[in-house]
């Protein structure tokens, strides 16, 4: 199968959103007036975000949940996607699956696939993912205010919790296993959640590279310091069932989350309710936004934790 014959038969769809979509030189992409594009692009390496026993349905699926959650923290409704994709070979098998997860997610979400690229090599995908928001309504990392209550939807640390499963450092029961594998493999994007919180929330950013990390974002953005409640951090029971430094590790540190982290002042802590409530998303208050700099943990009882978790990054060992 050739390059242009790959792209025809897995890639190739009619748009309706896009005014012009696969199969030129550009895409052209329309935003609705008042609207402002928002742009981001992740990489995905086989080895490195993920492992070579997935399934090609849900690396399909994660390749584009990745950037959709990177839309959601800036309240972004999707419009449009390319791919550009590196394959070892052309695998007719693993080409129908991948596709399979991939457009399930895009079509729930009203996202076209307008152009890419494909070449032979390593395993490697790179998707660069096209919303549009109210122009000034964008959510930032630079919006946090001393004051602001700190919000996380959904639980954390299950993809964590997985990997290490993996990895043969710790096992947990097959049917928890399997839930954990899910959260992992198969991330949802909180994509309402996110536009919901417009006009709500102050500051967001999504978790990728683990709470402690993608935290440390916003404050250094906004200017502020916090204070993060480590025993109030909402956690799947599989997870509770373990030690509690593996707790603090795969909630602090885990990576992989894709749950929305943000700030919102506290007058707004019933529309915050109402808004997760609407899209069927938890959300948990974690702590709360400091005028003094720095990341401060403490547990239940208000007593300073030394935790040693950084997050992750591709060019550290973790």
């Amino acid at each position: 199968m050739g390059e242009f014959e790959l792209i025809e038969r897995y890639f190739s769809r009619p748009v309706s959103r896009a005014a012009l979509g696969v199969g030129d030189d550009c895409a052209l992409l329309a935003p609705r007036p008042g609207m402002q594009l928002a742009v981001s692009s992740d990489l995905l390496v086989e080895g490195r975000h993920f492992l070579s026993t997935v399934a090609p349905d849900r690396l399909g699926h994660k390749a584009l949940a990745v950037n959709l959650s990177d839309l959601a923290a800036c309240g972004a409704e999707p419009l449009a996607f390319t791919l550009s994709l590196s394959l070892p070979r052309a695998d007719p098998e693993w080409l129908e699956g991948f596709a399979a997860g991939l457009f399930a997610l895009a079509d729930a979400h009203g996202c076209e696939l307008v152009g890419g690229d494909t070449t032979r090599g390593p395993l490697v995908l790179n998707l660069t993912v096209f919303g549009e928001v109210p122009a000034g309504q964008a959510l930032l990392r630079s919006g946090a205010r001393a004051g602001d209550d700190l919000y996380v939807s959904g639980t954390l640390g299950d993809a964590r919790l997985a990997l290490e499963v993996f990895r043969g450092t710790l096992t947990v029961p097959s049917g928890d296993f399997e839930r954990v594998r899910t959260a992992m493999e198969r991330p949802t994007p909180r994509v309402a959640l996110g536009q919901a919180l417009r006009g709500i929330a102050t500051g967001a950013v999504d978790l990728s590279d683990g709470l402690v990390g993608d935290l440390g974002h916003v404050l250094r953005r906004s200017g502020v310091g916090a204070t993060l409640w480590a025993d109030a951090l909402p956690r799947s029971a599989a997870l509770r069932a373990l030690p509690l430094r593996w707790q603090h590790l795969c909630t602090l540190a885990g990576g992989d989350d894709y749950e929305l982290l943000f700030s919102a002042p506290a007058a707004q802590r019933a529309a915050v309710q109402d808004a997760a409530a609407r899209c069927g998303v938890g959300v948990t208050r974690i702590g709360q936004i400091d005028a003094e700099p720095g990341l401060r943990c403490v547990d239940a009882e208000g007593q300073a934790l030394d935790l040693q978790v950084r997050a992750f990054d591709h060019f550290h060992s973790s």
